[in-house]
């Protein structure tokens, strides 16, 4: 998935120094999951920390970027916790900002793409987890998703891809004041021929017998 030539080294850092790589989250997806790591006891969660890693690349004023798990950091962070593990993948401290940026949108390792599925320049990147904007539609793919609507895939941004299919489908007050519903609306879509083309699709080809 991220296309590694060499071992990763291994880093402790602080979670709020962490800087993201894309500029949207679904909220959704880091309510789940800080649900999830509330009901760990104390020793689970100690279990949790040393087993997960986040990917990450060093990068200007060698700073540590994510390339993943960014609903999960968030989680962590209002969960107050304070550092975790990263497996760092490359070095790029030493590229001037803009090569950084391409480096990495060529690596598939950055989204700069607002809520509304917008490109944007990679400065409009904030530099704090808890600056990402809240998309509802990537929370509605990660709902359809878990619901069983397509399969999980490793490619980087993947759900992201499925969050713009639903965009000009299903209305965003729909998915904010009946989130149930939205996702019975997205399973049926995520299942049609129009979503044929997106990683995970588990419709039926037209030409399967």
């Amino acid at each position: 998935m991220y296309h590694l030539n060499r071992n990763p080294s291994l880093a402790h850092a602080r979670l709020r120094r962490i800087r993201p790589t894309q500029l949207s989250i679904g909220y959704a997806e880091v309510e789940l999951k800080a649900a999830q790591w509330a009901r760990l006891g104390k020793r689970q969660r100690e279990i949790a920390l040393a087993q997960h890693v986040f990917p990450a690349v060093l990068g200007p004023s060698r700073a540590y970027y994510i390339i993943d798990h960014h609903h999960l950091g968030i989680a962590l962070l209002q969960q107050g916790i304070e550092e975790v593990l990263l497996a760092v993948l490359d070095d790029l401290s030493w590229l001037e900002q803009s090569i950084f940026w391409r480096t990495l949108e060529f690596r598939s390792w950055a989204h700069p793409y607002d809520r509304k599925g917008r490109r944007r320049d990679c400065r409009d990147i904030p530099r704090s987890l808890l600056q990402l904007q809240d998309d509802p539609y990537r929370s509605l793919a990660g709902m359809v998703r878990r619901a069983g609507g397509y399969a999980k895939e490793e490619l980087p941004f993947a759900e992201f891809l499925w969050a713009d299919f639903f965009r000009p489908r299903v209305p965003e007050r729909l998915i904010k004041r009946d989130p149930r519903r939205a996702t019975r609306d997205g399973l049926r879509l995520a299942r049609s021929l129009d979503a044929r083309y997106l990683p995970g699709w588990a419709g039926k080809a037209p030409y399967a017998s």
